[in-house]
């Protein structure tokens, strides 16, 4: 028995080797890529960048928050406001904020009195909400608490414009 066991093991061998192949022993170099030219390199300036903190002229200014203004902004908003139906705010929008997007997602399940509502991937205000409500022609959103951490206008067929609570701008679309 073991005899057919070495017999067998010996064969197993022999076939493999006879599966050999020289294939990555050659040394045929027409199937290279010719090597690449050296570019001409310009030169690398060092120096200290100058303290932002003290150089503010390459900054552009940031807007004064004008509590005045905001309100304006907002009285404008809400005198062209189209009307709002709660039903067709169901579903997914998309959120913009300072030049950052995420998602708003409207359920018409209850949560105290208003509907729940949430947020994926928001940075602001934005990622507290917990449910949201039509009030008039305004849609208020509120955090877990119940507090109103924005509010927004109906301007087109999908969109509403609006802010949060702190004043920053924010649009909703689909």
């Amino acid at each position: 028995m073991q005899g057919s066991k070495v017999i067998a093991v010996v064969a197993a061998g022999l076939l493999l080797a006879s599966c050999g192949t020289d294939r990555m022993d050659t040394t045929d170099t027409s199937m290279r890529p010719e090597p690449l030219e050296a570019q001409p390199v310009q030169t690398v300036e060092s120096g200290q960048l100058p303290d932002p903190t003290t150089d503010t002229s390459q900054f552009p200014q940031k807007p004064a928050d004008d509590p005045a203004l905001a309100q304006q902004q907002t009285d404008q908003m809400a005198s062209a406001a189209l009307d709002v139906k709660k039903e067709s705010l169901v579903g997914s929008w998309k959120v913009s904020a300072n030049g950052v997007s995420c998602q708003m997602f409207l359920t018409l399940t209850n949560l105290g009195s208003g509907s729940r509502g949430g947020t994926r991937g928001c940075g602001n205000e934005l990622a507290l909400m917990n449910s949201w409500e039509v009030a008039g022609k305004q849609v208020l959103v509120k955090d877990r608490n119940g507090n109103q951490i924005a509010s927004f206008f109906k301007t087109a067929d999908s969109q509403f414009n609006g802010r949060s609570s702190t004043g920053t701008p924010i649009t909703l679309s689909r």
